[in-house]
């Protein structure tokens, strides 16, 4: 049929592939989200065709599956090596193949350079490694961003009941537990939501409640930060990894103690560089008022000190949170700032966007 628009997705369906940790946001974001894009989107769910166990499979399900289902683009949200780069080879002269990269920050020499050539397209969010892919030879790069999973059309302080003074959402690791325990012995009550916390992962419409029921959003970086007082944190909670810590050669610890935490892991290399991310999006989407460390590349998008508040390292971190929880009407002022700022970052709104621009340059006739 002429002009009509058939996608798979080839993600994952549950978080990390994990059942126990819930559905992903593949299943509960980015696949409602391209059903508004395309006439018909195809789910061809990872786990559910050999993933993890079973590679040889997935690749053969996953080639079977596009050969009888004939779609325009298959659209990937690729994190490691689950779709190999000869599967790749085989769908780029199928069909058109986009894959989103979320982490050219810290990723682009160690995954992206070898997974961007076997894609038609690929979609970044670091306009800083626009160069990298043309020196790879990767014409076909999309600048894109992270967006709001449901923008809240009304928010009202005398309508919001908050609960919660100071709110965090996201998964537990060593940076972010570090830094919760920081402000808990500065004395500042922090709610933490998401796997590895005691209050456990949320849904999607919990998140949304819970940014609009807190007075401060954290947004908290996952990356190993330069600070002294970090790896003396790890060195007293992993007694066993036998950390060196010395204050006089920050660089060689750091080193060091990436290479016992992450032992041999393919296609990963621990995460040191900020990078933007969805939740910047997302709180001030949903109404939530936010402070969040500063990324490269956030001041497109959010004008810092009138939209959302950003802080360099815990120490600015504390005085922010002390400040804003006092300055209640400056506080709402930037968050109603921030929230109609978000009206603009929905994906639905980018992949329009995306998908067009990609048609266009194929020459091919669609109103989306």
């Amino acid at each position: 049929m002429e002009n009509y628009l058939r996608i798979v997705v080839a993600f994952l369906k549950y978080d990390y592939g994990i059942k126990e940790r819930g559905y992903s946001g593949e299943e509960q974001i980015w696949l409602p989200a391209l059903t508004k894009v395309a006439d018909e989107v195809v789910p061809f769910w990872l786990e559910e065709n050999g993933f993890p166990n079973n590679n040889s499979l997935l690749q053969k399900n996953l080639i079977n599956f596009v050969e009888e289902i004939k779609p325009d683009i298959v659209f990937f949200m690729l994190m490691n090596d689950e779709i190999t780069l000869d599967t790749l080879d085989i769908l780029k002269q199928k069909t058109t193949t986009i894959n989103w990269f979320w982490d050219d920050h810290w990723r682009f020499e160690s995954f992206t350079k070898y997974v961007a050539p076997k894609l038609t397209y690929s979609i970044t969010v670091d306009k800083y490694s626009l160069q990298k892919y043309k020196n790879i030879g990767c014409e076909n790069v999309i600048l894109s961003q992270g967006a709001v999973f449901e923008y809240v059309e009304f928010i009202e302080k005398n309508i919001i009941n908050y609960k919660y003074d100071i709110s965090f959402v996201g998964g537990k690791n060593s940076t972010r537990e570090w830094i919760i325990e920081e402000l808990r012995k500065s004395g500042y009550s922090v709610e933490c939501f998401g796997s590895g916390w005691k209050n456990g992962k949320v849904s999607f419409d919990e998140m949304k409640n819970i940014f609009i029921e807190t007075k401060i959003n954290l947004n908290i970086s996952n990356s190993l930060p330069y600070d002294i007082r970090f790896y003396n944190f790890l060195k007293q909670n992993n007694k066993n990894q036998n950390l060196k810590i010395d204050i006089r050669e920050p660089i060689k610890t750091l080193k060091s103690i990436k290479s016992k935490l992450f032992p041999g892991v393919k296609y990963y290399t621990p995460k040191n560089r900020e990078q933007i991310k969805a939740r910047n999006f997302e709180i001030p989407g949903c109404g939530g008022f936010q402070l969040t460390n500063y990324v490269l590349s956030l001041e497109d998008y959010y004008d810092i000190g009138k939209e959302i508040i950003v802080y360099a390292n815990i120490d600015d971190l504390k005085s922010q949170l002390e400040y804003y929880l006092i300055h209640e009407e400056e506080r709402e002022q930037i968050k109603k700032a921030g929230h109609a700022r978000s009206r603009n970052y929905t994906y639905e709104d980018r992949l329009k966007s995306i998908i067009s621009d990609i048609y266009f340059k194929k020459n091919i006739s669609r109103r989306i």
